[in-house]
């Protein structure tokens, strides 16, 4: 294939990367017949219309208000990576009784590995996160009622955030699509955005978990400030000076 437009190859490039998770610029020249400086050109562009993040040798896209990666593709993306921090994670749960589980793979992987010596109270709107835990004995889950979004599995709109907002759990275990400095927590849905809101303003305590690919990453709605934040867990793929950086904001870095 020969595309000779910047335009035709910029769309083809994020079409490729959305479809496969991520793209290597050897193998997108070799797609659309330029040279690897045409593809690296097109990546940077890309990247500055915040489409993809660029990495050694490729990119891989950026979630948007049109694009969001599904749950079936998450449980396949960095998974050692998520079941490091998840171990990390669920060990600060402290003395809490009551907590929240946000959506995705990751919160999904952290309560699974949540202790089962003693009594919990787990609130979510996630059905895999209910479905993991419901027949743990001793604990309590309360699965939010609302809209389930089919890509992710999990509840949305007014039901979810009413009745959340009925609650204040001791500990929230929040995920995103994108956190940075500047712009804090983010997410390419606005009714996810307002269940996540409400999420943080019902904690105690907030805990955000994730990967080192959603430092830096910016999507549609912002749901909270990194200062909201008690702790950041996330793997030493985030380089210490940056962790430091996130740290100067407020929450204890923590890199496994």
């Amino acid at each position: 294939m020969s595309t000779s437009s910047a335009e035709e190859r910029q769309r083809e490039i994020v079409r490729v990367a959305r479809a496969a998770g991520s793209v290597d610029v050897t193998a997108l020249a070799g797609l659309l017949g330029v040279a690897k400086e045409t593809v690296r050109r097109d990546l940077r562009a890309l990247e500055d219309h915040g489409l993809v993040r660029r990495t050694h040798g490729g990119a891989y896209p950026v979630e948007s208000a049109g694009f969001e990666t599904t749950l079936a593709f998450r449980a396949t993306s960095h998974v050692p990576e998520k079941r490091r921090i998840a171990a990390a994670a669920a060990e600060l749960l402290g003395d809490a009784e009551t907590v929240f589980v946000d959506e995705g793979f990751t919160p999904q992987l952290i309560a699974e590995a949540l202790p089962r010596d003693r009594p919990l109270t787990v609130v979510t709107a996630s059905l895999p996160v209910a479905g993991a835990l419901a027949e743990t004995e001793g604990f309590s889950v309360l699965l939010l009622g609302g809209r389930v979004r089919s890509g992710t599995l999990a509840t949305v709109d007014h039901w979810t955030t009413k009745m959340l907002a009925g609650f204040v759990v001791d500990l929230a275990y929040i995920g995103a699509n994108g956190i940075s400095r500047e712009h804090g927590l983010t997410t390419p849905d606005p009714a996810v955005s307002e269940v996540k809101a409400q999420a943080v303003r019902a904690a105690r305590r907030t805990v955000f978990a994730g990967v080192h690919t959603k430092f830096g990453a910016v999507s549609f709605c912002r749901f909270a400030e990194v200062g909201a934040l008690e702790a950041i867990v996330t793997s030493t793929l985030l380089p210490t000076a940056e962790a430091h950086r996130y740290s100067l904001l407020g929450p204890q870095v923590i890199r496994v």
